[in-house]
């Protein structure tokens, strides 16, 4: 934990402190910024003040007084519900606003681990309660040198099993062999894993319909074939085997024939279109030095799908926050499933992803991008075609 650090950014949001608090391990935030783990099931509650100025502080129970012992400060102890109120008084020193993990009508879910009651609590005690989602993501969200150059190297792994997966599904074609979306999966998988990289699930391998269920998975038991004529979407996403590495995240779209139809090609059109306009508005948004929120984004993709006459078939946010988890604690490029007002900082990265799902196919043009000091880039390779598998 970087108190230094902490303090710093408090001060630059005009924050007299981050409050901290847990009980039953549910705030997974707090153990990642906080840079420590309870010795055991905290079974009561503890709090855990780092100020804007002066030392940290907590608050543990009594049978449990070793709970906060990992971090710095002096820890006071309470038994009863009263003498608790009294010790967060205390704890607050006069505070008239502290950050939680809290987000005004849960507007951004991600960052909301903290309950109602517990919010109420804080500020019936005269102390103004603030959304953490910043702090979190100033913490969370930013890539080291290391994490970035370890998701460059990903990107280039990830992007050659996907060539690899479309060449295998051509092949099996061109011998006569449909083959099942479930043994894509499959060689995907056993792909990364030679390539020395792991992920948490999936990959997305959809034929036709499955294509226009943007979560749909294969499973065994249930998957379709792919045969000539099909269309086929591959989303993967996979990072290096090793500490602090950063995940890489595509969808890419094929046709296993020569010629793919005319609607294929027009939706495809569209949504390639539209993802291009929003890594065009964050590159100008970032070359200008203009602050940039991640509903924007959204707007700049989702703007130009609806006025094609798709909007109802883009059914999702048009990106997210990427990190050493494939789903990030930074912003999310969404107006649509929530309202993210979080800006994008330097040192983050994220999807764009804008989609459109009909009835019998789907279309998903995925890329990752890096904000950096300044600047902004595409960090893999960018798909301006259909793929023709033959």
């Amino acid at each position: 934990m970087n108190v230094a650090g902490i303090q710093q950014e408090l001060r630059r949001q005009g924050l007299d402190g981050w409050l901290f608090f847990d009980h039953h391990e549910r705030d997974p935030l707090a153990y990642r910024v906080l840079g420590f783990q309870v010795p055991r099931l905290s079974t009561r509650r503890w709090y855990y003040l780092i100020p804007a100025n002066g030392e940290p502080r907590g608050l543990v129970h009594r049978i449990e007084s070793g709970m906060l012992n990992a971090l710095p400060g002096k820890k006071m102890l309470y038994s009863s519900w009263t003498e608790q109120q009294e010790g967060i008084a205390m704890l607050l020193g006069g505070a008239k606003r502290v950050a939680m993990q809290y987000s005004p009508m849960c507007a951004v879910p991600y960052v909301a681990m903290v309950d109602a009651g517990t919010v109420e609590l804080v500020r019936s005690l005269g102390c103004e309660v603030a959304s953490s989602a910043e702090l979190v993501q100033h913490f969370e969200a930013r890539w080291t040198p290391e994490g970035l150059e370890s998701h460059l190297e990903a990107g280039r792994r990830v992007d050659r099993v996907r060539r690899e997966a479309f060449e295998m599904i051509g092949e099996r074609i061109r011998n006569g062999a449909p083959v099942q979306e479930i043994e894509v999966k499959q060689y995907i998988l056993k792909r990364f894993a030679e390539s020395g990289m792991l992920t948490d699930h999936g990959p997305i391998v959809g034929v036709n319909a499955n294509a226009a269920n943007p979560h749909y998975e294969p499973v065994e038991g249930s998957s379709s074939a792919i045969r000539a004529s099909d269309f086929v979407l591959l989303d993967m996403w996979a990072k290096l085997d090793k500490p602090g590495a950063v995940y890489y995240d595509i969808t890419w779209t094929g046709y296993c024939g020569a010629t793919p139809n005319d609607e294929m090609r027009n939706v495809f059109e569209i949504v390639r279109e539209a993802r291009d306009r929003a890594i065009e508005f964050v590159l100008t948004a970032v070359s200008s030095g203009r602050d940039l929120r991640g509903f924007e984004v959204d707007d700049a993709a989702r703007d130009y799908i609806r006025s094609r006459g798709f909007g109802e078939h883009f059914v999702h946010r048009t990106g997210h926050s990427i990190g050493e988890d494939v789903h990030g604690n930074g912003a999310n490029m969404d107006n649509l499933e929530t309202h993210d007002e979080r800006r994008i900082i330097a040192g983050s990265g994220f999807s764009i992803e804008p989609g459109i799902y009909l009835q019998d196919f789907g279309v998903r043009s995925e890329v990752n991008m890096f904000v950096g000091a300044g600047e902004a880039r595409v960090t893999g390779e960018i798909q301006r075609e259909l793929v023709i598998i033959q």
